[in-house]
């Protein structure tokens, strides 16, 4: 089991670079909607009220839902609003056939690959909003007891902002065809298996530690709680064979 210490507390185009308050505005959003704050079909606040509402100019505002409807978050009805299509219910088809072709070990050794390089530059990159955020995402994480898929989709949000943090477009695209492979059914099936609340709890924990080495800028800590964290997952895909 990996050692955890407690605390003191839609893929985005890989062409696509946005600048810091766009970001803001795009998480924020993405954390209402997979926090069903804002549910799916429902009409979104006018871009006058969300501007107002995020303290942002129209323009970049109208920037940010442009990226979520890319993702597939939302869609734009001319005259009418943007409406939320995310469905966090929903069993979605992956959008790259690669991700359906792609078996629980090999996701495991991209993961391996990825996941620790990633959370070293974003402890580097990351600015300090974006770790706000991400303590916000962590909170909601925390309220969590026995809701496995509840959990799992705020543990994805919570992995995609430190990819987003990275500050480099590619990985991000990298990492949501990695999201993409984890929505197949064995991952679906070895969470309702073997994410019980103790678990849950144990995950808290460390994603509690993960987000303190974050917000210390401690990249040895940080990237030692991925590798165990990602040990930790292998035992369980061992265990399904």
């Amino acid at each position: 089991m990996p050692v955890f210490f407690g605390r003191s507390s839609a893929a985005t185009p890989a062409e696509t670079v946005v600048g810091s308050t766009v970001q803001y505005v795009i998480d924020t959003l993405t954390r209402r909607i997979v926090s069903q704050e804002y549910g799916v079909d429902e009409r979104l606040p006018s871009e006058r009220q969300l501007a107002q509402d995020l303290g942002v100019a129209r323009n970049t505002l109208r920037e940010a839902l442009d990226q979520l409807e890319e993702r597939g978050m939302i869609r734009r009805r001319a005259g009418s609003g943007s409406f939320v299509t995310y469905d966090p219910n929903g069993i979605a088809e992956p959008l790259a056939p690669v991700a359906a072709e792609t078996g629980p070990l090999q996701l495991q050794v991209v993961r391996g690959i990825l996941e620790p390089e990633m959370v070293r530059l974003a402890v580097i990159n990351m600015p300090p909003r974006a770790i706000e955020a991400l303590g916000e995402t962590l909170s909601r994480m925390e309220t969590v007891q026995t809701d496995a898929g509840a959990f799992a989709r705020l543990e994805e949000e919570f992995h995609r902002q430190i990819a987003q943090g990275t500050g480099n477009p590619l990985l991000v695209a990298c990492y949501n065809l990695v999201l993409e492979a984890r929505h197949q059914s064995f991952r679906a099936a070895m969470y309702r298996r073997h994410l019980t609340p103790n678990r849950i709890a144990s995950y808290q924990r460390g994603y509690n530690a993960l987000f303190n080495a974050i917000a210390a800028r401690d990249i040895e800590q940080a990237t030692e709680f991925m590798k165990l964290t990602l040990i930790e997952d292998q035992k369980l895909l061992l265990q399904e064979e």
